[in-house]
C-alpha cells in the first residue's frame, strides 16, 4: 500500500471535517471515511481526530512529480546551503525560484 500524497491527505482531512460537521457520530464517521477513502477504521479515526481541531477546510495543493534537471555542482551546493539556512526543503527553494522566474516573465511561457 502506498502512502497518501499531500493533496490526498488534505482531501481526506476535509472529508473528515465535513463528516464531523454533519453531526455524525464518531464511529459512523469513521466507517464512512474508511469506506470512501479505502482506509482502515484506525486510520480513519486518526484523520477524524485531526479534523476535530480544524476551523474549516484546508486548501488542497497540486500533486508533486519528480522532475530531473542537470545543474552544476556549484549551483547545487549553493542551493543546498540556502535551503539549510532557511529551513526550507531543496524542492521548495527550487519551486519558489521557478515560480518567481515565471511570474517575472508575466505569462509569456
Amino acid at each position: 500500500m502506498t502512502r497518501a500524497t499531500q493533496p490526498e491527505k488534505a482531501e481526506r482531512l476535509n472529508l473528515a471535517w465535513q463528516l464531523l460537521r454533519r453531526d455524525e457520530l464518531l464511529p459512523n464517521a469513521a466507517d464512512e471515511l474508511g469506506h470512501r477513502c479505502g482506509m482502515s477504521k484506525r486510520q480513519a479515526y486518526r484523520y477524524l481526530e485531526r479534523a476535530q481541531h480544524m476551523d474549516g477546510p484546508i486548501p488542497v495543493g497540486d500533486t508533486k512529480v519528480a522532475f530531473t534537471v542537470k545543474l552544476s555542482r556549484t549551483l547545487v551546493d549553493r542551493l543546498r546551503r540556502y535551503a539549510a539556512s532557511t529551513g526550507l526543503s531543496l524542492s521548495e527553494v527550487v519551486s519558489r525560484a521557478v515560480v518567481a522566474l515565471l511570474h517575472r516573465g508575466r505569462g509569456r511561457v
